[in-house]
């Protein structure tokens, strides 16, 4: 699967800098800040991070996107060329400038060259 690829280097995998205080809320709401704090920290170590500054911002706003938090990530993406966005919400990023695939399904080991996810 795709974490696995990203652990032993066959992929780079990247969250949106926004991704990651949207994934320490929702842990810290139902498991504390401790456990938030320490998943993110082990996230970090598997996980590089696509900054989110004014470019991406202005693209994303230019971007045909209902959901705009799904734009930001969308065009954060494009900046550090990401091949895929990997998502639960395929039908979120119909207009996205990257292809997506669910987690579950991505084969990122399907290819000979090294992708960024």
């Amino acid at each position: 699967m795709a974490w696995s690829a990203i652990e032993t280097g066959f992929a780079r995998g990247l969250l949106a800098a926004h991704a990651v205080t949207a994934i320490h809320y929702l842990i810290r709401k139902e498991l504390g800040t401790s456990k938030a704090k320490r998943t993110v920290a082990a996230m970090l170590k598997v996980f590089a991070v696509a900054a989110v500054d004014g470019a991406v911002i202005q693209l994303a706003l230019e971007l045909p996107f209902s959901d705009f938090e799904d734009a930001v990530t969308a065009a954060a993406a494009r900046f550090v060329g990401c091949d895929y966005i990997l998502t639960r919400d395929l039908k979120g990023f119909r207009a996205s400038l990257r292809r997506s695939s669910q987690p579950q399904s991505c084969r990122a080991n399907n290819s000979h060259r090294r992708r960024r996810l």
